[in-house]
């Protein structure tokens, strides 16, 4: 298994586009806490589940403060499609030229098929990771270890 970017490391610097063709930045993300959630791809089973979940448990995320981003190596018409047929509420970041260039940075690409880990992150509102988690990629890995940081996070926990 890969070794992801663990809490207390400065998040990697990116700029993403979103399904609807807008730039997302590591530093826009500042100053509110921010979760992205690597996954292998839009259209599969797993995949489809674990953020038709997320889409539901959004509005807690956002209670938190947080906002939560998606990020694959599908590009912005595939999101676009994707994130319209789930109804997501939230954005999909393509990490789609150069390929995984992103998830490369954060330590989740899978270089064996070309595609994301299913990793997620934790960002604080100053840019460091403060929660990491590598889940296997045939797992849904849930929302209550993101739901953990964030409560920990808004108590000043570590």
């Amino acid at each position: 298994m890969p070794q992801i970017t663990l809490a207390g490391a400065a998040a990697p610097d990116f700029a993403l586009v979103d399904q609807e063709g807008a730039t997302v930045t590591l530093a826009d993300l500042r100053g509110k806490p921010a979760v992205l959630a690597f996954y292998p791809a839009d259209w599969s089973p797993v995949c489809g589940d674990q953020m038709a979940l997320y889409n539901e448990v959004l509005p807690i995320f956002r209670d938190y403060g947080a906002e939560l981003y998606g990020i694959s190596v599908d590009s912005k018409w595939c999101h676009a499609a994707f994130a319209d047929n789930r109804r997501l509420r939230f954005r999909l970041l393509a990490d789609f030229e150069p390929k995984g260039a992103v998830a490369r940075r954060f330590g989740a690409y899978r270089d064996a098929d070309g595609t994301s880990e299913r990793a997620l992150f934790v960002i604080d509102p100053a840019g460091v990771i403060h929660w990491a988690y590598l889940s296997p990629v045939e797992v849904n890995p849930g929302a209550d270890g993101i739901l953990e940081a964030l409560e920990s996070m808004s108590k000043g926990k570590t």
